[in-house]
């Protein structure tokens, strides 16, 4: 096919919020339609309208905006094949399931919801596969009619159900899995393609708004495979030309090596709660786009512009793509040490205001003082969330110092290290980074202490901390009346 001709969707349901693996198959679609030159559009897929969230929609597209991902046709963009909202298509879904009903293909099913349930149990107590049973087979024309009245009296409303045909082969050569093929007997007997509200299901209406939008190629996840089928019979009803299928590897939880659910919450599995954290959209397009396609050579870190350049969809992977959440952190750290420092400072301020730690509308001064103190971290958060827990010396003080600490300050010099330190900072004029590490060196010029012995009483006396950021940038950010205070507790203690 053409490369102008190429035109994939993203098609989510508004059912909740932006789940890593719809990203992916968004990301990957994407990232398809834009090597190629081709369309990719955004379909809101909202005919289960009693799971429907009310910003479930806004949802979606925010975060895919956030994510950096754009759509040439859309709800809210408009094109030439909308509405873009399956609820806004009814008109255009009752005329075809009509078709299949007057050709015979399709019909309307009376079975009451008990019914099917009293069905499904009797199957399972057969170790049957559950499946459905026409429950007009082996009527006579007037049996069957007689039956369909007696429903209608009794004001049951109908489902209309595909008619699947016997004994036949639905196959196709699918992009990532290679040949797959189904018998026509193992997909659930005859399925449901309008619901009792009017509305159609998924497996209809995907097949109609695809053709319909001249959509050519469909990735999506393994877990749509079974549909594909289903979807095969609609196409092959009507006389239409599939498009391409290409079905991704699962998602597994790394820990556990199990599919990731929705319900597992060991996992952050949505792009909404990866922002309130602060991660960075271009780190979190990066990990998510390696989550079952590789690129070629051993680099890991790549630009937008990059992966559309290389992207290749024969290098999706057959294998479940492994979901890790460290080495997320990582991609992100990354990023955040290359950001600028502007953009990290902002998204860490916002943390530590949301976290009470500022006011909603910090000083002049206050700002300030959090700019340098963000840039003392920088390099160590994997996320900006981690500014809160990581600056906590900062607002809370100190905490209790652990047995390797006091270990440290055990030694014979230490005292004298922290007496002298403490007097001469006093001293100190201009109480910055440069004059506090110049009045340390000068300490070990004229006691000849140095080395661990002089820098880490010092640091655990101020912080309670053997590890933190640079020390004369971390006791500025203190400040003089904090730190003598913390020193003369230390000096105290150790006196004792």
């Amino acid at each position: 096919m053409a490369k102008s001709k190429i035109r994939v969707r993203y098609a989510p349901s508004p059912t909740g919020h932006l789940h890593i693996g719809n990203a992916r198959t968004a990301l990957f679609n994407y990232l398809f339609a834009r090597h190629n030159k081709g369309k990719f559009i955004l379909r809101i897929e909202d005919t289960d309208l009693k799971r429907n969230v009310a910003d479930g929609e806004k949802s979606q597209m925010d975060n895919l905006t956030w994510l950096g991902i754009d759509w040439d046709e859309g709800p809210d963009k408009g094109g030439d094949f909308g509405p873009y909202r399956q609820s806004e298509r009814k008109d255009i879904y009752q005329p075809l399931i009509q078709q299949l009903i007057d050709e015979g293909k399709a019909y309307e099913s009376y079975m009451t919801e008990d019914e099917l349930t009293a069905q499904r149990e009797i199957q399972k107590a057969r170790k049957e596969m559950p499946h459905y049973v026409d429950e007009y087979a082996g009527l006579t024309a007037d049996e069957k009619q007689a039956k369909i009245d007696a429903a209608k009296a009794a004001g049951i409303t109908p489902v209309i159900r595909f008619h699947v045909p016997e004994g036949q082969t639905y196959a196709w050569d699918d992009m990532v899995k290679g040949h797959v093929s189904f018998e026509s007997k193992t997909v659930g007997g005859d399925f449901v393609i309008q619901k009792r509200d009017g509305m159609p299901t998924y497996n209809f209406a995907v097949v109609v708004d695809d053709h319909l939008m001249q959509i050519s190629h469909v990735f999506r996840g393994d877990d749509h495979v079974a549909n594909t089928p289903k979807q095969l019979m609609i196409y092959e009803a009507f006389g239409w030309n599939p498009p391409a299928f290409g079905h991704m590897s699962l998602i597994i939880n790394t820990e556990t090596g199990k599919k990731l659910s929705k319900r597992d919450e060991t996992v952050l599995q949505f792009i909404e709660q990866y922002r309130e954290l602060g991660y960075l959209p271009e780190a979190m397009l990066n990990f998510i786009v390696l989550l079952g396609w590789s690129p070629v050579g051993e680099s890991e870190l790549f630009s937008k512009r990059e992966f559309i350049k290389m992207y290749d969809e024969k290098r999706l992977s057959k294998s479940p793509a492994a979901f890790d959440g460290k080495k997320l952190e990582w991609v992100n750290n990354q990023y955040i040490k290359k950001s600028d420092e502007n953009e990290v400072f902002a998204m860490s301020i916002r943390q530590l205001i949301k976290a009470g730690r500022l006011p909603k509308r910090p000083t002049m001064n206050q700002i300030e003082w959090t700019r340098t103190l963000v840039s003392l971290f920088k390099n160590q958060m994997s996320y900006t969330g981690q500014i809160v827990d990581l600056a906590d010396l900062f607002f809370n003080g100190p905490a209790d110092i652990n047995e390797e600490a006091q270990a440290e300050l055990a030694a014979e010099t230490a005292p004298t290290v922290l007496k002298e330190f403490r007097q001469r900072i006093e001293n100190v004029d201009v109480f910055e980074a440069t004059e506090i590490q110049k009045t340390i060196k000068s300490i070990q010029k004229d006691t000849k202490i140095k080395g661990r012995q002089l820098y880490m009483p010092i640091r655990i006396a101020v912080s309670h901390e053997m590890h933190g950021p640079e020390l004369p940038e971390t006791i500025e950010l203190l400040g003089r009346e904090t730190t003598i205070k913390h020193l003369d507790a230390m000096i105290a203690e150790l006196a004792k």
